[in-house]
């Protein structure tokens, strides 16, 4: 009886502390947030950070996801035990799982906009981020294992931190956004320096089980500033900024790229077979207009026989089904001739190429270039890959981050020839490797 009765003091106590807590004001309250943080810069080496990309790994992150969502209330129970969605069939979402000893347990993945949108934007106004330029990429399926979660982020800040720099590094990200419960948004607020899309929770989130949600966002691009103001001065294992910014974890495992591509795609026909077909009827449940746009993704012959048919329309003459674009971050430099060669040296750019396919690709200049001109181009498409093709300045779009111009090439050279057959056939990061 009298254990009873100090558990229930205890959460009396608990609930009045919290109340005080909550009276604090704002800058106070993250203020001691910050000075509460933990990181260890030297985590176990049993600790491994990795892409979940087998078939063990992504079950067990789905599985650890599931019993998260079901004990907080963000999902009724499934029958497969894992929560599965149609976001994680897409090459632009990337699963992230931390392993202790060979175990799953913590797990994350990054939504960068793709052919699905994002998850939240069903409910937030993604506007003024999208304003400012720049990829966006939605963090979500956040869960750790129970055993784990009481141990001041010993899994919680190194699958953050490996999150945050393949997002800076590999993913093409400027902007983070999150849709979290309103009794966690402070933290992100306090710890990561998210701000909020808007004041106003929402009430009902329908992909989190219809719970309350805050939308924040993360701008990568001033993030290490204020990380460095906010921890200046810090002892190592309590500044975040050194920890997410300059520290090295060797625990993290990033992926290997023969091409500078943006994303790390798993899913092997049979991993979309078992996953969304198997285990739980994903694909099935989609409307046509998914359906069609999963066609155009996957759309080598492999994937024919695992993708969901289209009510009422033959496959053959899909609508979709065309040449793509495909994403790439690499660097890119071209020689613009004189007009007038007798009289002027010819002028040279650095662009980055953001997007590419066989007849030509889109770039990004700090510099005004010549619409209509003809160039050389040096594009470095992966390490020691360089292609020099001919190309031509199509045309130029402004915006708030510089100009973005589209280039037609000439004549593809066997390089460029190479690394666009890559990327049509090769679905999975293991292909693109060969």
């Amino acid at each position: 009886m009298s254990q009873i009765k100090r558990s229930s003091l205890r959460k009396r106590m608990h609930l009045v502390l919290r109340d005080l807590f909550a009276r604090l004001p704002r800058s106070t309250r993250h203020a001691i947030y910050r000075r509460m943080a933990q990181c260890d810069p030297e985590p176990d080496a049993r600790l491994e950070l990795k892409i979940a990309e087998t078939q063990e790994e992504l079950e067990a992150s789905f599985r650890l996801l599931h019993d998260a969502y079901v004990a907080a209330g963000f999902m009724k129970p499934d029958p497969s035990g894992m929560r599965i969605t149609v976001y994680h069939a897409l090459p632009t979402t990337t699963t992230l799982c931390a392993k202790y000893d060979g175990r799953v347990v913590g797990t994350i993945s990054m939504i960068r906009e793709g052919v699905f949108g994002f998850p939240m934007q069903a409910i937030f106004d993604l506007e003024n981020v999208r304003a400012k330029g720049g990829q966006i990429a939605e963090i979500s399926a956040l869960a750790v294992h129970p055993d784990f979660r009481r141990t001041g982020g010993a899994i919680l800040f190194p699958l953050m931190k490996f999150m945050h720099q393949y997002c800076s590094e590999y993913f093409d990200t400027r902007h983070l956004v999150i849709a979290v419960n309103p009794d966690k948004i402070e933290l992100y607020e306090a710890l990561l320096y998210f701000e909020r899309l808007q004041e106003k929770v929402v009430d009902s989130y329908d992909f989190a089980n219809g719970a309350p949600a805050v939308g924040a966002t993360l701008d990568l691009a001033f993030a290490a500033e204020l990380f460095k103001a906010g921890y200046k001065g810090r002892p190592a294992h309590k500044n975040l900024h050194k920890y997410f910014f300059q520290l090295k974890l060797e625990n993290i495992k990033l992926p290997h790229r023969r091409y500078f591509t943006t994303n790390d795609p798993v899913m092997t026909p049979q991993l979309l077979d078992h996953f969304f077909n198997r285990i739980s009827p994903v694909l099935e449940r989609m409307d046509d207009r998914k359906k069609a746009l999963l066609w155009s993704i996957y759309n080598t012959y492999e994937y024919r026989s695992v993708l969901p048919m289209l009510a009422g329309q033959a496959l053959g003459s899909h609508p979709l089904r065309q040449h793509q674009r495909y994403s790439i971050k690499c660097p890119a430099h071209i020689v613009v001739p004189s007009e007038l060669p007798a009289q002027g040296q010819p002028r040279e750019f650095d662009l980055s190429v953001i997007e590419l396919s066989l007849s030509g690709f889109q770039a990004r200049s700090l510099s005004e270039l010549p619409v209509g001109q003809e160039a050389e181009a040096m594009v470095e498409l992966g390490k020691g890959l360089v292609s020099r093709v001919r190309v031509r300045v199509m045309r130029r779009k402004h915006t708030d981050e510089g100009e973005f111009y589209g280039f037609r090439l000439d004549e593809p050279d066997p390089i460029w020839r190479r690394c666009v057959s890559a990327l049509e056939l090769g679905q999975t990061s293991t292909d693109l490797l060969q």
